[in-house]
């Protein structure tokens, strides 16, 4: 296993950030770790990264324990904090020059050509790193995770204050770089899990509440309830659409469409044909909506 984590605990003046968390990632595999603000991912990531102590339990890195061979593994591992600590007086291509000899890279020039042209930073690698905008900063922060061409990547927030361009230019980044290497990386924007990771780890008050592939998880969480899109030819009333047996709410869009969250048990189709009738007018557009992840995140961790 690239990672591996076991009963792993972490106590700040009392409080327990982690609760015995347990899990493990195998080779080329990008996994979204997933929490409210306060739950615990960046408190593991430093753990796995070297640059804080578990209270108890293990981690291990490339088969090497997080607490007693640190310098090793940060030989291994490329990190982005979600605070991404750079030096505003350096010029980007110095910056990067100096994280390559920390690595004792041998070929630091070629190094930092392959990284800038990776992380899109060709334009402004002359430039002091405080004259970039924030989203040029994270680039830059991003170049130096990768310039040990490491085997486990751990990215703490990597598109954070990003333009949608470039958080679709990264997300290519690290989808190729997930085919032959572990990533493990945080974000509050879902659609960008989906669109990057198989499997997603979702912690709330330190602990795991869920760990599963997307799939998996969007198959089996919430059974009781089925998210219905119906678009009927005319105006309806939206307060008696509601009084159909088996909804549980509705949500106008228009007048004329309406998105309905029925009890799964009950077959609902034979009840909005009726009302159709009853209204005098047609369903012109009916279908069962996917569940996001997004829905399913709030309501995991509202739950939890």
């Amino acid at each position: 296993m690239s990672i591996e984590v076991q009963n792993l605990t972490k106590i700040y003046d009392g409080q327990k950030a982690l609760d015995e968390v347990s899990f493990s990632i195998g080779g080329a595999e990008i996994v979204g770790f997933l929490g409210p603000n306060g739950a615990g991912k960046s408190t593991t990531m430093k753990i796995l990264s070297g640059h804080i102590v578990e209270t108890s339990g293990t981690a291990n890195i490339l088969g090497m324990d997080v607490s007693k061979e640190a310098i090793e593994i940060k030989k291994r591992i490329g990190y982005l904090p979600e605070l991404n600590p750079l030096y505003g007086d350096m010029y980007v291509k110095e910056y990067l020059s100096f994280i390559a000899d920390i690595h004792k890279i041998k070929d630091t020039q070629k190094a930092i050509n392959r990284v800038i042209k990776s992380t899109g930073l060709e334009r402004e690698s002359r430039k002091k790193i405080s004259q970039l905008s924030k989203g040029y900063k994270q680039r830059v922060g991003l170049a130096q995770a990768l310039i040990n061409d490491p085997d486990v990547l751990i990215l703490d927030e990597p598109t954070s204050g990003l333009d949608p361009n470039q958080m679709k230019e990264i997300r290519s980044l690290i989808l190729s770089l997930g085919k032959n290497k572990t990533i493990l990386l945080s974000s509050h924007i879902m659609q960008e899990v989906e669109a990057m990771c198989s499997r997603v780890i979702i912690l709330n008050k330190g602990k795991i509440i869920a760990d599963d592939t997307i799939e998996a998880i969007k198959k089996n969480w919430d059974m009781n309830t089925i998210q219905i899109h119906v678009k009927f030819r005319d105006s309806v009333n939206g307060a008696e659409l509601s009084l159909i047996d088996g909804v549980e709410s509705i949500k106008s869009v228009d007048e004329k469409t309406f998105v309905i969250v029925s009890k799964g048990n009950v077959d609902i189709a034979e009840e909005l044909f009726n009302f159709a009738i009853a209204s005098n007018t047609i369903i012109v557009e009916q279908k069962e909506q996917e569940k996001s992840l997004e829905s399913i995140f709030q309501k995991l961790t509202n739950h939890a």
